[in-house]
């Protein structure tokens, strides 16, 4: 999409050329625009759109969807007490180790004061705050924060009051949706109760409640928020959903020219699509584009192996809509690598694919351990779906903080993924994997030393065994 320049700048003077009375989102722009520039176009859109329509999923599903388990509506948290299963399907790529606390909260009349309690040195937690484009804007937990509680007052990109008594920092989102990803450390099964007192002081309080004042106006859009379907992202519709959620985000200068190139096939925030408006060479051209999209999508996505640099600030990214479809995709909400890395294998030592039939070892030699400040653990998904794999033992990730973890005499450590028992002496160190399904693992380092983050230390791969 790189080589797209010629014809952006092409794009940007045909529309510059049009007629002022003419809207932009008119379909008459998008009949005088060539169908493969309709095409290129579509494609470019559906890519920056994917992280926004799949963040949307779960903010629909905690804030809009009441049958949903995770619903618990805007600005109000819901806490997870028990680790992840393979119950657990809204997110690809779960998270194992430190159960969620999740709130999406929508700013747009106000911000809302987020309070963490302050809770013991060796529990590591953290609150990562998502925009709407899925940027990791900020951060409040053990590496920014610490672990003395707080409290911060999230806002949105045009909220200009002054700050309220008691709060530590105001933090300023582009967007008025925001996701609040928060995990919290589990030690072991019988730190439940402790995690639970912990979860149950994570509060969100509306700024007019906190500061005892009226509630202000309330902000009208032109579109409501959709109701979430999978198949809208499949059809010229995501510009419909696309026109809908970008309401609730700023225009940020470095996209101008590309919210122009999006306007002449009609995605235009707070105008409804209606594809029946259009010729059907256009939609053919649209769908063309979506097309494209997702194979370049998929092709990106299962040769990845490098998380690292998927996920941060807007600044950070610098602006590749792709990379930021492929971390929605690979592991939607993924950390910034200052506070977790990711790594991990679909492939063993000999580049082959991962199969649940065979039977692995990853070795990790004494100097070879990943360091980290807080812990590491590696998760098991299957694939295609990254989802986690039902087993005997119940057990979904192991690492460092594994009970029972047994270490070499020298101090290597040797982990074992199979899908059957590798004898009960071993079963500490077991991993397990589907039988008849192609898998992943996922490796999560939270607080990554400087080694990790900066990629000198390397994971090691699996050795099929027989």
């Amino acid at each position: 999409m790189k080589n797209l320049t010629a014809f952006f700048i092409t794009a940007l003077l045909a529309l510059t050329a049009c007629k002022k009375e003419q809207s932009k989102d008119n379909p008459e722009n998008a009949s005088a625009t060539s169908t493969d520039s309709i095409t290129a176009i579509a494609k470019e859109a559906w890519i920056y759109g994917y992280p926004i329509f799949y963040n949307y999923k779960t903010i629909y599903a905690n804030a809009l969807n009441k049958g949903d388990r995770a619903y618990a509506g805007f600005n109000k948290f819901k806490s997870f007490a028990n680790s992840a299963t393979p119950a657990d399907t809204l997110v690809v790529t779960i998270n194992n180790d430190t159960p969620y606390s999740m709130a999406a909260l929508n700013v747009s009349d106000e911000p809302v004061v987020l309070e963490v309690p302050k809770m013991e040195s060796d529990r590591y937690y953290v609150m990562q705050l998502v925009d709407l484009y899925t940027f990791n804007y900020e951060y409040i937990g053990t590496r920014v924060t610490g672990n003395n509680g707080g409290k911060y007052l999230l806002a949105g990109p045009d909220w200009k009051g002054e700050t309220p008594k008691g709060i530590d920092k105001v933090l300023h989102s582009e967007t008025n949706l925001i996701f609040v990803v928060g995990r919290t450390q589990l030690h072991d099964p019988a730190d439940i109760s402790n995690l639970k007192k912990i979860q149950s002081q994570y509060k969100i309080t509306p700024l007019h409640e906190y500061t005892k004042q009226p509630a202000p106006p309330v902000k009208k859009y032109n579109l409501e928020l959709p109701v979430w379907k999978e198949s809208d992202y499949g059809t010229p519709q995501f510009i419909n959903v696309l026109n809908s959620l970008l309401q609730y985000a700023s225009e940020d200068s470095s996209e101008k020219e590309l919210r122009a190139r999006f306007a002449k096939i009609g995605l235009v925030p707070g105008t409804a699509f209606d594809s029946s408006k259009y010729p059907p060479e256009t939609i053919k051209a649209i769908e063309k584009g979506i097309a494209e999209a997702k194979q370049e999508l998929e092709s990106k996505v299962s040769g990845l192996k490098d998380f690292g640099n998927l996920f941060g600030t807007r600044a950070e990214l610098q602006n590749n809509y792709l990379n930021r479809a492929i971390a929605a995709a690979a592991g939607i909400y993924g950390n910034t690598k200052e506070e977790a890395v990711y790594t991990g294998a679909s492939n063993d030592k000999d580049n082959q694919p991962l199969l649940g039939n065979n039977k692995y070892v990853i070795k990790f030699s004494k100097d070879q351990l990943p360091e980290a400040k807080y812990f590491w653990s590696l998760t098991m998904y299957n694939l295609p779906k990254r989802f986690l794999v039902p087993n005997p033992i119940n057990r979904y990730s192991i690492g460092n903080k594994t009970k029972g973890l047994k270490y070499e005499p020298n101090g290597d450590l040797v982990i074992y993924l199979q899908s059957t028992s590798p004898g009960k002496d071993k079963e500490s160190n077991w991993l397990p994997t589907p039988k008849d399904e192609k898998f992943m693992f996922v490796m999560r380092i939270y607080g990554p030393e400087p080694d990790v983050i900066n990629n000198v230390w390397k994971m090691t791969l699996p050795e099929k065994v027989k």
